[in-house]
Formats: C-alpha cells, structure tokens, sequence
C-alpha cells in the first residue's frame, strides 16, 4: 500500500482497512481485540489533537452528551467524506452508575474497536468505568459500569 491510500479526509474501503489492520497484527503479533482496542482508544487522543476535537468539543463537554451526539457528528463527517459508511450510536440509559449504548455498523466484528473507543473517551473526560458488551444479529450493547472515583489528572 502506498501512502496515496492514507489522505486525511478520505474514507478508505475496508478492504484495504482490514488489509493494514492484519499486516499490523502479522508484524507484531497483537491479538485482533487487543489491537483494535488499542486503536480505539488512540484514536480518541488523536482525533481530539486534530480539527475532530473541535467537532468533539461541540458534541458535548461530558460523556453522556458526547454520546448522545455522536450520530449528530457522524452526519458533518459523512458529509466530508463521501462513501464512509458511519457507525451509530444510542444512548439507551445514563445514570451515575453506568451508560447503556446500542452500537450499530454496516461492519461486524469491531467490537473491540468500539471498547477502545469508550475507553478513550472515559480517558478523554477523566473517567473511570469498566466496558462490557453484548452482540446481538443486527446491533451490539455496550455497558460502561462507571467507578465513583475519578482518574487521577
């Protein structure tokens, strides 16, 4: 793969996404769910250094309103990226104990992506919470159990 592939605000086909994500694993030898959990939570940090932290920002100034907006997001970087296909995200429940989100994609099996994900996000917000999930024929729940305690800053 050239870097031709790899254009900020280009989407790029899966198959070439799962492509690279394999050659990854090939070369280091990290189990697929821990690398895209890894990757998940990477991306947090990354896309909070770039112009997504701005649309981040706007999305919420919490967790519960983060993800309660992120389809809202989803719409604006679809619109700048044509052919992506954007993931869905349902806030089904939030209370001080734990958030309760129905995930949705055209893609199966990057479930551990989305953990990293919610990590990075409880990172993100100085959170503290364990991430559990269920998959399901057409969606997968997630569950993010949260600690009382907040992470040290």
């Amino acid at each position: 793969m050239s870097e031709r592939h790899f254009v900020s605000g280009l989407s790029s086909d899966d198959e070439t996404t799962f492509a690279l994500i394999g050659a990854i694993q090939e070369h280091t030898k990290i189990p697929l769910d821990e690398l895209l959990k890894s990757f998940g939570e990477y991306w947090i940090k990354y896309a909070s250094e770039t112009s997504y932290g701005g649309m981040m920002k706007m999305a919420g100034n919490d967790l519960v309103s983060l993800l309660s907006n992120l389809d809202r997001m989803h719409v604006g970087i679809a619109a700048q990226m044509p052919g992506a296909s954007m993931p869905s995200f349902e806030v089904l429940d939030a209370s001080d104990t734990q958030i309760k989100i129905r995930y949705r994609s055209e893609r199966d099996g990057l479930e551990a992506f989305v953990v990293g994900l919610l990590q990075g996000l409880l990172n993100r917000f100085n959170d503290f919470g364990e991430i559990r999930y269920i998959i399901n024929a057409d969606f997968s729940d997630f569950t993010i159990v949260r600690s009382v305690e907040k992470v040290p800053a």
